[in-house]
């Protein structure tokens, strides 16, 4: 049994440096169209929830709510103390939600990964456009979604959390699969504007748990876009209101990064607080941007395959998805390769013994991380993310409408089936952040 280390703060939502440096900037050019392996097309308008399994947050079999049976251990947060305890009294954090990008609408919904419910949707940038896609949810279960035609927005989880902005009695905010008009819903936590050809990776660091405001502090968000002239910019943003800390801007071609329309397409940080950014194609790169002094390095992983997602486990190897699977070992500057018959997105089970689990097209696929062999393959309804939450399920969302709940020991499905135009492949639940780590040695 893998040990999760994963709570969120139950007596607020409270992250950010504390105090702000520089301002919001709106950089590189507003050109290129999203087309090709990254397209927007699919999925459909549909509202509905199917559940395979029970779900209903009753506490019946496959479902974990209180009385339930907990598949993993869930610790308290970071030196937190009796007095914020694990977020939610006992080993129940206060929420766990998984976040998923609906590209074609704008928007991004809040799915409740207990009750595999749909607790609200959000519009993500004022014109309601922009292609969101990546998302990442901080140690105090916060959102941040990237646009892939520029932009990044915060969204608070809690209502508790969310201000007063629109002029109206009370918190307006979304509740359902029904979203409200920018500026009307007051969950909206920021939103920086980036005129990049292309920004896809978003993803939180942990930052800094006060324990006497039982908050985390010092909260800072990665996000990376495409200048499309011979360069690329990593930005580091504030996350308490958006406004960039500091960025550094990294050449293309000529032996550093690909020189292509994507730029950097997925993202992740370490248990250092580093960025890892991989590239798309067969060609594509591996960076590392070292968050004490913004320096980076470049490395290259062994060509062939079309890398989609990556992840970092808790042993602080980082992993490039895709048919394949590669692992790198930071410490000893070492690749490994393995066919799997995955397709795009990954995520790693906590501790030495747990899985990598790879999205399969159809199902999800569990890899031993230490021989890379297949052990597990169950069906999803479609699968093209894959993120784990704090009870151990591992979701996959499809390339469509379906967000699916899958039990990792028996197969067990649970479907939610609202989705519009689904595309997220990325740290969707907090799950990854809360438990990188880096090699020891």
């Amino acid at each position: 049994m893998t040990l999760g280390l994963f709570s969120f703060v139950g007596c607020g939502g409270g992250e950010g440096r504390g105090t702000s440096a520089g301002t919001g900037i709106d950089t590189g050019i507003d050109s290129g169209v999203d087309t090709g392996v990254d397209g927007e097309t699919g999925g459909e308008d549909g509202d509905s929830q199917t559940n395979t399994g029970d779900g209903d947050g009753d506490g019946d079999t496959g479902d974990n709510s209180e009385g339930g049976e907990f598949k993993w251990d869930v610790l308290g947060v970071p030196d937190g103390g009796d007095a914020c305890g694990g977020g939610g009294g006992g080993n129940d954090p206060t929420f766990s939600y998984l976040w998923a990008a609906n590209s074609t609408q704008g928007t991004i919904s809040k799915i409740n990964t207990k009750t595999v419910t749909e607790e609200g949707r959000y519009i993500v940038r004022p014109d309601g456009a922009g292609s969101p896609s990546r998302t990442s949810v901080s140690l105090a279960g916060n959102v941040a979604v990237a646009s892939r035609s520029g932009g990044v927005t915060k969204i608070y989880a809690n209502p508790e959390d969310c201000q007063e902005s629109n002029g109206m009695p009370g918190i307006q905010t979304s509740n359902s699969n029904q979203y409200l008009a920018w500026g009307e819903e007051e969950c909206v936590a920021w939103h920086t504007p980036f005129g990049y050809a292309s920004q896809r990776p978003v993803a939180w660091g942990a930052g800094t748990f006060n324990n006497g405001n039982c908050a985390y502090e010092e909260v800072e968000l990665w996000t990376s876009g495409n200048n499309g002239g011979g360069s690329l910019d990593v930005i580091v943003l504030d996350g308490d209101d958006g406004s960039v800390v500091e960025m550094v801007e990294i050449p293309t071609g000529g032996g550093n990064l690909n020189s292509d329309f994507y730029g950097i397409y997925g993202g992740a940080v370490d248990g250092d607080g580093n960025f890892w950014g991989s590239q798309l194609g067969a060609s594509g790169q591996l960076v590392r941007v070292f968050r004490e002094d913004m320096t980076y390095e470049i490395y290259h992983p062994p060509g062939g395959p079309h890398y989609y997602g990556m992840t970092v486990d808790s042993e602080g190897y980082v992993w490039l998805c895709a048919s394949v699977v590669t692992r790198y070992d930071p410490q000893n500057d070492a690749w490994a390769t393995a066919q799997t018959g995955g397709n795009s997105g990954c995520m790693a089970e906590a501790g030495p013994d747990g899985l990598l689990w790879m999205a399969g097209g159809g199902g999800v696929i569990g890899v031993n991380r230490e021989s890379l062999a297949v052990e597990k393959n169950w069906p999803s309804n479609g699968s093209y993310g894959v993120s784990i939450d704090f009870e151990g399920y591992v979701w996959a969302v499809a390339y469509g409408s379906n967000a699916t709940k899958v039990d990792p020991d028996t197969g067990e499905l649970w479907t939610y089936s609202g989705l519009v135009g689904a595309y997220t492949y990325s740290d969707m639940t907090g799950y990854a952040l809360s438990n990188a780590g880096i090699p020891n040695g």
